[in-house]
């Protein structure tokens, strides 16, 4: 019984973590990178077509965005989340195909000019994989415990940070020489913040052998719940006053809903004496807010509930407008009201937001509102850190408008509530492993569970694995720092590691046909021999 970390480990995006269980190969999120990249990360070290299951705990690009991936390279096991997640990775997986296909589409037209200096862009993966893989996903309810096989059970509770959220309960069991060896590992997942609108506080895990935690904000405190209605209302006042526009960076998923949710009582209670509209510029915003529609009875909180009951949808108010196409969101910047606009992304990697900010970063009148964490090396971060130019779609852009960060937004517990999450077991675990924080801050948190609440705590580093039968530490993993010509040369082997890929899975499709027929694999040996004889160079 074995666990590897693989992904955000002292780092905060790319969520994965691999848990082998006799002859079953589980992974826990197969997420994207996002942002710079500190640690060059431990790659799966089985055929992705020997991957059993997947246990997914949301639908965050960082925690589910390689899931196609895995596919092209040979997957066809289970996914298991819990239903809200299946319908929020259906758009947020073809949107971040999407995103590719155009980028590879943009890249590959300036190769063509660039009389061979650049390279092919091959994305990851495309709509048609997403397509595909969602086939294999299996929705399942909030504490209700599933036995994915024989030998491993999981149950998924409600941890609060998006809708469909979880932490992930997984017991199992496994046969040694010394007998069988049962235990209990609870995977926390992003830790919501508290008293946020729509969602509902994490839920507690009372007991686990092993946890493994997320520790973004294991550093700081949120000072408590801000008034977000105040606070919004006085960024929209003196933005407006400017006769400027309020340009809202924001996740597609979760942030935007909770922004709606706060904007409707700002306008139900007419708490600003004017009249301004709302654009909403993301047709993944725009579908995901359907999907919270449709997931009231299990994911919404008492006061979201209370307003359904009342007859009042509690994400739509007058004023509100949606930009489906490309045309619709160009016009938004043709209407010179003062106006809200919330777009995507909500780091500004990507999307139609870095448009919105072109328009609007040089325009002193103008506020662009942060309202969720920003990632090393993303434009959002190197904006909120103060920087005066930057360039957009090849131009530089001067940063006149205010910069706004809305207090306690995040959808991240900070410091005293993971304390508060990882302290509601009834008895310490025998290990908290550290994950999904920033180099420093996984070392930081680490220290204070130790040193302060007495926990068995240690921050893995990438290809870090452990025995959990007998709680040894098998190899300590990856230090070394990621380079950027690395990124750049994984980046354009992509098809040959397809190829290897398919390779690996076929050696897996042989070893599950020892026994059959002798005509069968008579037959199957020649179709390989003939492919090999096409190919051979």
């Amino acid at each position: 019984m074995k666990l590897t970390f693989l992904g955000a480990d002292h780092e905060v995006t790319g969520s994965c973590h691999y848990l082998c269980v006799g002859d079953k190969n589980i992974l826990i999120d197969c997420g994207m990178e996002q942002g710079n990249d500190v640690y060059e990360n431990q790659e799966l070290p089985i055929p992705a077509s020997d991957v059993d299951y997947v246990l997914l705990t949301h639908a965050h690009i960082d925690h589910s965005g390689l899931i196609p991936l895995l596919y092209v390279h040979g997957f066809r096991g289970k996914v298991y989340c819990t239903e809200a997640t299946v319908q929020l990775c259906d758009i947020m997986l073809r949107d971040s195909a999407h995103i590719q296909m155009f980028e590879a589409e943009w890249r590959n037209r300036k190769a063509k000019r660039s009389n061979g200096t650049l390279k092919e862009f091959v994305p990851l993966y495309d709509a048609k994989a997403v397509y595909e893989v969602m086939k294999q996903f299996v929705g399942v309810r909030y504490d209700e415990i599933i036995d994915i096989d024989d030998n491993v059970s999981v149950r998924f509770k409600d941890v609060g940070h998006l809708l469909g959220s979880a932490s992930i309960e997984v017991w199992a069991k496994e046969d040694t020489p010394q007998g069988e060896v049962s235990k209990k590992i609870v995977f926390s997942g992003d830790i919501g913040n508290v008293n946020k609108p729509i969602t509902k506080d994490p839920s507690m895990v009372g007991d686990a052998d092993y946890v493994v935690m997320e520790s973004t904000y294991g550093n700081r405190s949120h000072n408590g719940t801000p008034d977000y209605v105040k606070e919004l209302v006085n960024v929209f006042k003196r933005t407006f006053d400017r006769g400027g526009n309020v340009v809202i960076p924001s996740f597609a998923v979760g942030r935007t809903q909770e922004l709606l949710y706060h904007i409707r009582k700002i306008k139900a209670d007419n708490i600003i004496d004017r009249d301004f509209d709302v654009y909403v510029d993301s047709p993944l915003a725009i579908e995901a807010t359907e999907i919270f529609s449709k997931n009231v009875e299990q994911c919404f909180d008492d006061d979201a509930i209370k307003l359904v009951n009342e007859g009042i949808n509690p994400l739509s108010f007058p004023g509100l407008k949606y930009a489906i196409s490309s045309e619709e969101s160009k016009m938004i910047n043709f209407d010179p009201n003062p106006k809200v606009i919330i777009s995507a992304s909500g780091m500004c990697e990507a999307g139609r937001i870095r448009h919105h900010l072109k328009h609007n970063l040089w325009r002193p009148e103008c506020t662009v509102l942060f309202v969720g964490y920003q990632a090393n090396g993303t434009t959002g971060r190197i904006i909120v850190d103060g920087i005066d130019e930057i360039k957009l779609f090849g131009e530089p852009i001067q940063v006149k408008a205010e910069i706004a960060q809305l207090p306690g937004s995040s959808g991240h517990a900070d410091k005293d509530g993971l304390i508060r999450w990882v302290s509601a077991f009834k008895n310490k675990p025998d290990k908290v492993f550290v994950v999904h924080g920033e180099d420093s801050v996984c070392e930081e948190f680490t220290e204070c569970l130790k040193k302060e609440h007495g926990f068995n705590a240690y921050a893995p580093y990438t290809g870090g694995s452990f025995d959990l039968a007998t709680g040894m530490m098998i190899t300590e993993g990856n230090k070394e720092k990621k380079s950027r010509r690395t990124t750049v040369n994984k980046r354009n082997r992509s098809i040959y590691d397809r190829l290897v890929a398919a390779g690996k899975r076929l050696m897996t499709v042989i070893m599950h046909n020892e026994g059959g027929a002798n005509k069968d694999l008579a037959k199957f040996t020649d179709q390989i021999n003939s492919l090999c004889d096409k190919w051979d160079r």
